[in-house]
């Protein structure tokens, strides 16, 4: 957020949006599917959101739970709490230090990809603390938490409990060989880490001892009804993805849910000498991060009438679904809680896994070594969201959509367009009048378009309005007499104006392009297009090439140079 932008706060009588994208850890550089996973993909229906003139707020920030003290005689190896404690170990550095060093990596590739957020924050404030705080009173108080005595791993060698990161064994259900302690990558189901079958210490391989200890449990099972009740009217609309993970475990019966953890690296748990699981707080910090935005949070936060659209891997689906809008509902407090999950199946990488910790796939600060531009990259993993199952990210396909799609599609029909009324009309918008019934076809597309962006279908909302574009160009392909010429100037240079602001959420410097070169102020999105925007007599600016062609063999120079390793997560 620019310093003196506007504080946006939801207003009455109109709709009011407010648009969060998951918190990553901020332990690594997010690689192209976590940035697909959540952040572009609530990027692009925050930017439709404002380009239809609704009220939006983008939040985004990262998960950096934050530094609970503890006594000196505990220090050293318990710095082995989390994921981060690891790396930080691994990089010789404080956990602070890490975060902070990872904290800069992460804006910047989110501000390179242009991302953006109305506010991006951090879970290492005071806010968040007091705010989690307040949630584990109100719990506390209605009595949907209870202590109970715990078997949990114990590492000898280190003298501290294991993290659920720092524990892996086979997962009891699907037999997956790398399962965490906390939740498998197989099957995605939750788990407990003293229920892995063969556990080992992730840090030297050995087999982890038992001890007991007390934990807090949040009562899933006693708010499963209201929890049903609450997702009746919304979960419909969701992707199937979240609509299966949450009816599988509501099937099942809720149960109770361990909320504390024997780690240093975390929120502190009041009364208790441990830290809150950072899943039961990660969701609380969308509330948080809002409450750093503006102290006026409650009004985004604490209104039925906001909707909240979330955007999430598919693999934290139940902490969105159930675990979250259950703490809302448990604190007897109002509460925004979620309208639509919008999840995503995986990204994989060329046949594989992306995969941070072990430094497979293409990492958001290397894309920038490549020369391709921001919008191209946005493009290509918008063109192959994985909305309805996995998809594959291939060099090769990076380099076929931005050749037939970007540089002859869309660059070669606006192209076209402009250099037409610059080369036969001295740049100047000629006099027409027919529209041979292309505003209709136009419209029914434009209403699809818009059908499928309110449902949050971006990838086939992409694919309309690449319709909508090769449309006008067989329009401009035609052998047409000198009048019926200057109306398909007149009406594809009004399509031109039109389409920027269709791509406008995918490719905001493509569209800032192609209204410099039109000479025109943004379009709003239009529930109805008339093809008026651009007047006869306007004049328009020469065209210039917004795309560049790439040399097919440069895949195999990428797949060398950026296919991978430990390096790139450095």
């Amino acid at each position: 957020m620019a310093p003196d932008a506007p504080i946006i706060l939801p207003q009455s009588g109109v709709r009011n949006v407010l648009v969060t994208s998951a918190l990553p850890y901020v332990n690594n550089v997010p690689h192209l599917g976590n940035i697909i996973g959540s952040v572009l993909s609530a990027d692009v229906f925050a930017r439709y959101c404002r380009g239809r003139g609704i009220n939006t707020l983008y939040v985004g920030g990262e998960q950096r739970p934050s530094f609970r003290q503890v006594r000196a005689d505990l220090s050293g190896t318990d710095e082995y709490g989390t994921s981060t404690e690891t790396r930080a170990q691994k990089e010789k550095c404080s956990p602070r230090e890490l975060c902070d060093k990872f904290h800069a990596v992460h804006a910047q590739v989110y501000k390179w990809f242009n991302i953006s957020f109305d506010v991006f924050g951090r879970t290492t404030t005071q806010q968040h603390t007091d705010i989690t705080h307040h949630i584990f009173h109100k719990l506390e108080k209605h009595g949907f938490l209870e202590e109970r005595p715990t078997p949990q791993p114990y590492c000898n060698t280190h003298g501290s409990f294991l993290a659920d990161r720092l524990i892996e064994g086979q997962c009891p259900l699907c037999k997956f060989p790398d399962a965490r302690g906390d939740q498998c990558d197989g099957c995605s189901q939750l788990l407990e880490p003293i229920n892995l079958v063969g556990p080992r210490c992730k840090l030297d391989g050995t087999m982890p001892v038992t001890h007991e200890t007390r934990h807090v449990f949040f009562k899933l099972d006693k708010l499963q009804p209201q929890v049903e009740s609450m997702l009746h009217n919304v979960e419909k609309r969701w992707p199937t993805n979240a609509r299966s993970a949450t009816a599988t475990w509501l099937k099942q019966g809720l149960k109770p849910f361990t909320i504390t953890r024997d780690i240093r690296w975390g929120v502190p748990v009041p009364g208790y000498d441990k830290v809150f699981y950072s899943w039961f707080d990660a969701c609380i910090g969308y509330v948080s991060i809002t409450a750093c935005y503006t102290d006026q949070w409650e009004r985004w936060w604490r209104n039925p009438d906001v909707q909240l659209y979330q955007f999430i891997g598919k693999d934290n689906v139940v902490f969105h679904s159930v675990v979250f809008p259950a703490t809302q509902i448990g604190t007897g407090d109002v509460w925004t809680k979620v309208h639509h999950l919008s999840t995503t199946d995986f990204l994989t990488y060329e046949g594989g896994k992306f995969s941070k910790s072990r430094g497979v796939g293409v990492f958001g600060d290397s894309v920038q070594q490549t020369d391709v531009p921001p919008d191209v990259w946005r493009f290509y993993l918008l063109s192959c969201r994985p909305e309805t199952g996995d998809t594959e990210f291939r060099w090769e396909g990076l380099i076929e959509v931005n050749n037939n799609l970007l540089f002859n599609g869309v660059g070669g029909f606006v192209s076209r367009v402009l250099r037409l009324v610059v080369d036969e009309y001295s740049s100047v918008v000629p006099r027409w009048s027919e529209d041979y019934g292309f505003v209709k076809v136009t419209n029914d597309l434009l209403n699809r378009y818009i059908k499928e962006m309110d449902g949050v279908e971006l990838r086939a909302g992409l694919l309309t309005a690449l319709e909508i574009s090769r449309c006008g160009d067989t329009l401009l392909s035609g052998d047409l007499h000198t009048q019926e010429r200057a109306s398909v100037v007149g009406l594809t240079v009004n399509l031109v104006h039109l389409l920027a602001s269709l791509l406008a959420p995918y490719m905001p410097d493509t569209a800032a392009a192609i209204n410099t070169q039109l000479q025109a102020a943004p379009l709003p999105l239009p529930k109805c297009w008339c093809a008026d925007s651009i007047k006869m007599g306007h004049r328009v600016a020469a065209s210039e090439n917004m795309f560049f062609w790439i040399d097919p063999p440069r895949a195999e120079e990428w797949r060398k140079e950026f296919g991978g390793g430990e390096d790139m997560c450095r």
